[in-house]
């Protein structure tokens, strides 16, 4: 599951028009509610007419992703996935296909950080019910059946067969997914676009002059600016536990959760990460914000990511914020040069 600190949508949609002369640009937005989130696309064009049917067709390319990947709805394929009788094998479409084994390999590199077989453990802590303390039994009984290993999956016949009751959530990679198919769909032939989906925004690549300015949110009061950067391409997704939390028996629940506890990680802060590939920055905000700022920084600078963790200031400084960003976010980002992209891409 994604906190939703990365936009502050009111701060973006009042800063598209500054990059074009305003006589001849229209930016139309439009908001939906999509995957469990609220989802606000913006497209800028001369044209308004075009915007509309760039937005109508880009909604459409959301709601197949909805319609494939959301566990938010019991009739997805991921719903219907999760139905299944133990040991019968379920035919998937080719989207979610050629998905699996990158979700696969993520998950093996981030050490299970990364796990959409965690079904059984949101359900125990209540994330779709207001949150819950599950009793030590229940938690036991969720992480016995927590796991990516408990499905197998069939490449060449694209089957997939669930060993136990275990159940996929796609909180981590499904807005990533969606993100990426309209980056397929949408590239340099339409009108300039900037989408975002229930915290992970993406946008048109496009020349760095005009990039798209982009809040990312004080990780504890989301409605505050804690720093502004450009982006001229690629997807910026954010992981925080401040945006849905509950305090529960004087408990704290995060919706996010360790798959290798089975527990909230009840962490003050935020995370985001920059990559081309949205689907990538979707996983790994995830993986990074439940490995923690020093062993997510030593994975960042390891495999040469663009990495920020914010987190709050001493009470003494309470306006401050504590930033911390891997060497390529700060290359990319926080130099008078930056440019938003990296060279050659």
């Amino acid at each position: 599951m994604k906190a939703a600190t990365t936009a502050i949508l009111a701060y973006l949609l009042s800063s598209l028009l500054p990059f074009q002369p305003v006589s001849a640009q229209v930016v139309v937005s439009r908001t939906v509610y999509l995957m469990g989130t609220r989802t606000t696309l913006a497209v800028r064009t001369a044209d308004r007419d075009v915007a509309l049917r760039q937005l109508e067709r880009m909604v459409r390319s959301l709601e197949q992703t909805d319609a494939e990947l959301s566990t938010w709805r019991a009739d997805s394929e991921l719903g219907v996935l999760n139905q299944q009788p133990v040991g019968q094998s379920f035919g998937i479409s080719a989207p979610l296909c050629r998905m699996w084994p990158e979700l696969t390999a993520w998950h093996d590199e981030t050490d299970k950080t990364f796990d959409p077989a965690i079904g059984a453990l949101i359900d125990a802590w209540g994330l779709r019910r207001g949150g819950r303390v599950p009793s030590p039994a229940q938690l036991s009984a969720a992480r016995v059946l927590t796991g990516f290993d408990h499905f197998d999956f069939d490449a060449v016949e694209c089957r997939v067969t669930r060993k136990v009751h275990a159940s996929l959530d796609a909180g981590a990679f499904g807005k990533g997914a969606g993100l990426r198919r309209l980056q397929r769909d949408y590239g340099g032939a339409s009108a300039p676009w900037l989408v975002d989906l229930g915290g992970q925004v993406a946008v048109s690549e496009r020349p760095v002059a005009n990039a798209w300015p982009v809040a990312i949110a004080h990780p504890d009061r989301r409605d505050e600016v804690a720093i502004e950067i450009r982006l001229a391409g690629g997807s910026l997704a954010t992981s925080g536990g401040s945006e849905r939390s509950w305090v529960i028996a004087g408990q704290g629940v995060s919706h996010i959760l360790d798959p290798r506890t089975g527990r909230p990680v009840n962490r003050r802060g935020s995370v985001s990460v920059w990559h081309q590939d949205p689907l990538v920055a979707d996983v790994l905000s995830t993986a990074l914000y439940v490995m923690g700022p020093e062993e997510g920084l030593r994975y960042a600078e390891a495999n040469g990511l663009a990495v920020l963790f914010l987190a709050d200031a001493p009470e003494s400084d309470r306006a401050a914020v504590v930033t911390r960003a891997s060497h390529l976010f700060r290359q990319l980002f926080l130099t008078a040069d930056s440019s938003g992209v990296p060279s050659g891409s």
